[in-house]
């Protein structure tokens, strides 16, 4: 594994980089109480961290190609609005970017964009999004939906305890363009766009339901009932097919194979209209996001536990574990023929893309990873819990 270079990044944050040509987006919350800190490793706990503490929520720019920081910005300084869970941060949300605006979002702290030099363009108060879980609304776990743009929008997925709404706002000046309630509870899922042979939707993921939505007015264009709390994995779409799934690791739930274009409400147990193009009780993620490459889906389960299937017809290829039982936070990522995990132990697994389980290396970070990498170029960018690394080839 070639480090190419290793920057400190101070605070706690389970946000993910973004790149964008020659630079690198990251943004965390610095605690006034030296000793913060979140636990990692497998934990069945619903409690809340004991975190009272102000906070500095940050972003911060670093050059791609050397890793020192080109810019930083204090966004917001004060008390959390609301408790976060105990392997959680207060920057959890990862960034975007269309290469001109950078949008970042820090929940009950607000949603803000600048330019990719740091200046201030707007911000937005989407109130205070606590959420929790359903069956217990004393548990306070916070807030981890990703904004995504799409045209001109910015489009943020709240789902939680006192109000859920899914909104788009003008990526120009901030203006809310739509809002469309939502009779969900709370969830810490991403949306995801995908433009199909159909038009573009905006696939939602929901305890109560998954959903469609026209992204351009909020309409909702379908629906499907799962009923299955604790929604972590953001949807995949691929190939005309949405791969929907996720929810608490007691819950005995399904993961579904919905086809693009579907309208109205949608029943998984109805084979005669050919909504759904498979599904399986075999798949359950419960915080790692699956991955389709090269038409075949990659499935984690928190325990390292990784399963292949033909993403078209449901086929399973190959079942193998990753290390000795440790745990996943981080969703994998693939380029180049490979597919990349890392478990919460810094360790990162580099498998070979194909129908049979084939490990190419397994290197470690040294230190706690529970962000998903990103990757541009040659280059993969890793965000552990003290450290940012770059890794690879420089462009």
């Amino acid at each position: 594994m070639n480090v190419l270079w290793k920057t400190p990044i101070p605070g706690l944050g389970h946000s993910s980089p973004i790149i964008w040509g020659d630079r690198i987006f990251v943004t965390t919350a610095v605690s006034s109480d030296a000793n913060s800190q979140f636990v990692h490793g497998l934990t069945e706990t619903a409690a809340s961290a004991d975190d009272s503490s102000k906070h500095s929520f940050r972003i911060y720019c670093l050059n791609k190609n050397t890793g020192s920081v080109v810019w930083q910005k204090v966004i917001y300084d004060g008390l959390p609005k609301v408790k976060r869970h105990v392997k959680a941060s207060y920057a959890n949300p990862t960034p975007a970017t269309d290469g001109k605006n950078l949008v970042v979002s820090f929940g009950s702290e607000g949603l803000y964009c600048f330019d990719l030099d740091g200046k201030l363009l707007w911000k937005q108060d989407l109130g205070v999004l606590d959420g929790g879980w359903s069956s217990g609304p004393d548990f306070h776990w916070g807030f981890g939906s990703s904004p995504v743009i799409y045209k001109q929008l910015v489009i943020v997925q709240c789902d939680t305890q006192n109000q859920a709404f899914v909104a788009a706002y003008n990526l120009t000046n901030g203006k809310r363009v739509w809002q469309t309630p939502r009779e969900e509870d709370s969830s810490w899922s991403t949306p995801t766009i995908y433009e199909g042979k159909n038009g573009a939707e905006l696939i939602t993921s929901g305890t109560k339901y998954y959903r469609g939505y026209d992204p351009l007015t909020g309409k909702e264009l379908w629906r499907m009932a799962d009923g299955v709390d604790v929604k972590i994995p953001t949807p995949v779409a691929a190939n005309d097919l949405y791969f929907l799934g996720g929810g608490s690791s007691h819950a005995k739930h399904a993961f579904y194979v919905v086809r693009a274009g579907v309208k109205g409400e949608i029943k998984p147990d109805d084979t005669s209209a050919n909504n759904i193009a498979w599904q399986s009780t075999q798949i359950r993620p419960h915080i790692v996001t699956p991955i389709v490459y090269r038409d075949y889906l990659y499935a984690c389960t928190d325990s390292g536990i990784l399963s292949q299937y033909d993403a078209k017809t449901g086929e399973p290829t190959f079942r193998a574990r990753l290390g000795s039982g440790g745990s996943f936070s981080a969703s994998p990522v693939a380029a180049d023929g490979k597919v990349y995990f890392v478990s919460e132990d810094g360790d990162v697994f580099v498998i070979k893309a194909g129908t049979t389980f084939e490990l190419l290396a397994r290197n470690t970070m040294g230190e706690v990873v529970m962000a998903t990498p990103a990757i541009g170029g040659k280059m993969i960018v890793i965000r552990g819990q003290n450290h940012l690394f770059g890794i690879g080839a420089k462009d």
